[in-house]
């Protein structure tokens, strides 16, 4: 009978794209054939019922192969996936990155390995140094500094899937950076759960922006790094030196609001208020004018009222948002939120996160009509699609080499995406 290779679906975040990449050159080193890999998301109820509709979708398309089910769902509710029928084995979000499981998955396929592997990750004290060269499209590499949070918001999961917060030294990082410069790379993402307490776990409790110094300086030759999601409130001075004087750290930064009203953000155990997240943007502004913003806001939290909602409506312009992620709010059991008794109105909050989104669409529409006739180093992702500093979407109608970085003249807007041509 002919073996199979592991076939792969990924939810969620960027991390567990990461991750996967992992997973699959560890299946690849342990020879494992005839798999189905589910790595779960539990950031909300709806993506942990997303999770159970894929693994019963690549069940039925593959009846006879081994199912196996991990991340951050299969990490806080292994149990509830054991009990499915299609899943074979559960493994939690440290076996998933450890080599010796996907070799024992591989030698013992007549099913005698233990159906649920999953440890207390509040034990877990290091981020295993999976790095992966070149995750993601060949212009772009993210690279993993960071693992789990030490925060406890009051709507959040995902420490009990993730663990608390774990670093990747600065000098395995800055290594990692070099070799995927050498392979061609022009951009590299850094990328974590909590991506601004890195640090805090290692001697001497460095700060992101000593790290951001620190690639910047010991890899010369590398075009763009860019950050993804951060805390405002936990922006230390480096990295405010780093956005003021540094053009390779891309002007794009998206935080990590939530909301806009401050008794809701205290309901939410958020650390800043209204005013501090107005403030570190005006303060950025001021020291990279083409910066842009992007958030994660929250739609119908627990006793949301029409007026506190008004105030996360009015953040969108008082921050100068640009893309916006709004996630209607959803009960998540185990989370100090869902026991809250004003739970909002499951249609109510639908309306009000398209209201957010329709401000946030309104907002990406007049950031790309001012980029018209301007000038950006646009880094190809494929042929025709590229992105400019601020992240935004560029079309060519003249193939460019991917991976490149063009020099282009914006000449008009379409939908979400913006027209070039090359200068």
């Amino acid at each position: 009978m002919s073996s199979h290779p592991p076939v792969f679906a990924t939810l969620g975040c960027r991390l567990n794209a990461y991750e996967t990449e992992a997973i699959r050159e560890m299946t690849a080193s342990a020879g494992l054939d005839d798999a189905v890999v589910v790595n779960t998301c539990a950031v909300t109820a709806e993506a942990v019922r997303k999770s159970r509709q894929e693994i019963r979708r690549l069940r039925r398309q593959n009846p006879t192969a081994k199912l196996i089910v991990t991340g951050c769902a299969a990490q806080t509710e292994p149990d509830s996936f054991a009990a499915m029928d299609e899943v074979d084995h559960v493994i939690g979000n440290t076996e998933k990155m450890q080599p010796e499981t996907w070799a024992g998955m591989a030698a013992d396929f007549i099913g005698t390995s233990e159906k649920v592997q999953v440890d207390d990750i509040m034990s877990v004290t290091e981020t295993a140094g999976h790095l992966i060269d070149g995750f993601g499209t060949r212009s772009r590499a993210y690279v993993q500094v960071q693992n789990g949070c030490d925060h406890r918001c009051t709507f959040c999961i995902i420490p009990y899937g993730r663990g608390n917060s774990r670093s990747v030294p600065a000098g395995v990082v800055v290594d990692q950076i070099k070799r995927l410069v050498d392979k061609g790379f022009n951009e590299v993402v850094l990328t974590g759960v909590d991506l601004t307490s890195w640090g805090a776990d290692l001697p001497a409790a460095p700060k992101l922006g000593d790290l951001v110094m620190r690639i910047l300086k010991l890899v010369p030759d590398l075009p763009r790094l860019r950050i993804s999601s951060i805390d405002s409130i936990e922006v230390d001075e480096n990295l405010m030196q780093a956005i003021a004087t540094e053009n390779r750290l891309m002007p794009h930064l998206h935080l990590s609001l939530q909301h806009g009203d401050d008794l809701i953000l205290k309901r939410m155990k958020r650390r800043h208020l209204r005013e501090d997240a107005i403030r570190f943007v005006n303060e950025a502004i001021k020291l990279r004018p083409d910066i842009t913003f992007g958030a994660d806001i929250i739609a119908g939290f627990p006793t949301e009222t029409d007026a506190h909602f008004e105030n996360s409506l009015k953040l969108v312009d008082d921050c100068h948002l640009t893309w916006l992620h709004v996630f209607p709010y959803s009960r998540r059991e185990g989370t100090p939120a869902a026991k809250i008794p004003s739970q909002v109105d499951g249609k109510l909050i639908k309306v009000r996160a398209a209201r957010l989104r329709s401000a946030g669409e309104r907002r990406v529409a007049a950031h790309l009509t001012g980029q018209l006739g301007k000038t950006h180093n646009v880094l190809m992702e494929n042929p025709h699609m590229g992105r400019t500093e601020q992240f935004a979407e560029v079309v060519f109608e003249t193939p460019q080499p991917e991976g490149r970085i063009v020099k282009a003249r914006i000449s008009g807007v379409s939908g979400q995406q913006l027209q070039a041509v090359v200068v």
